[in-house]
């Protein structure tokens, strides 16, 4: 109980690391829920691995001398750029191709497997700062400096109020694409928005967590939430409940008892999911 409340504490070493977890914890299902709502879960593992063969892609320009900022931080802006463009772009690129369930599954597949052979041809072409990229790859938070904890909540607070501020939107192209198209609504500018944020959420935090916690995130809570709720508020709402308390407990747990961060988060996150399963499945036998 004493580390518990000490994480909270002013003097406490890691409070950006922690609170920065929290918040991602917080935000990224509220994009999750889309990837559920559109049956594309497995996207959930696909689009982090190809942040990361953007990110690896950018560093490797890098490193050729193509420059796009001229600034100290360039480096962290390439990086950040390429992320959402190849993510963003595979996104458009598999939503614009057939809605087959085996079809899109076989191609989120293949770009899984494509996007994992990029990062490691990536990463071994780059003649320069590879033990730094690798870092970058696997999610440095505890690591986390004041100006990169700061661009964090900036970011995801944006994220969190796009999301919210168009909800019904996304909902609608999600939920009944031909009703929306039926109705009038432009379901190829607002896929786009979506695309954008779900882009952004995942490549700002595999740089900062790391493609298996922000998998976790994404996916896990939305589909514990789901057990136990009815409505598209009460959906996104207790799906960001269950991100944060996991972010919470699991940066507990691994302080406590010294283990990795990220499959520490995850494991939290399938015990939650186990536990909603289970407890509606209880639910459902004895109100019969």
């Amino acid at each position: 109980m004493d580390l518990f409340l000490e994480m909270f504490s002013y003097d406490f070493l890691l409070r950006h690391a922690l609170y920065a977890s929290v918040i991602i914890g917080f935000v990224c299902p509220l994009v999750g829920v889309y990837l559920v709502l559109r049956r594309l879960v497995f996207l959930g593992v696909a689009l982090p691995q190809i942040s990361a063969a953007g990110i690896a892609f950018a560093y490797l320009m890098h490193t050729l001398g193509i420059h796009l900022y001229p600034h100290q931080e360039e480096e962290q802006l390439m990086a950040l750029t390429g992320s959402v463009l190849f993510v963003v772009i595979a996104l458009v690129i598999l939503a614009s191709l057939g809605q087959g369930r085996g079809l899109v599954e076989g191609r989120v597949g293949v770009a899984y497997a494509a996007a994992a052979a990029g990062s490691i041809l990536f990463v071994a072409a780059n003649p320069y700062g590879e033990s730094t990229l690798l870092a970058l790859l696997r999610g440095e938070v505890l690591g986390m400096s004041l100006s990169q904890f700061w661009a964090t909540v900036c970011i995801y607070s944006g994220i969190a109020l796009g999301t919210l501020l168009f909800q019904k939107e996304f909902t609608f192209v999600s939920f009944d694409r031909e009703m929306a198209i039926t109705l009038g609504k432009n379901v190829m500018a607002w896929d786009f928005c979506l695309y954008v944020i779900i882009g952004l959420a995942i490549a700002f935090g595999v740089m900062t967590v790391g493609p298996l916690l922000i998998f976790g995130f994404l996916v896990v809570p939305p589909l514990a939430a789901r057990q136990i709720t009815k409505g598209m508020w009460p959906f996104l709402l207790i799906s960001s409940l269950i991100g944060g308390l996991t972010a919470l407990v699991g940066f507990y747990l691994s302080l406590r008892w010294d283990l990795p961060l990220g499959p520490t988060d995850v494991a939290v996150a399938c015990v939650i999911l186990g536990i909603t399963a289970a407890g509606k499945a209880i639910i459902a036998r004895f109100g019969r």
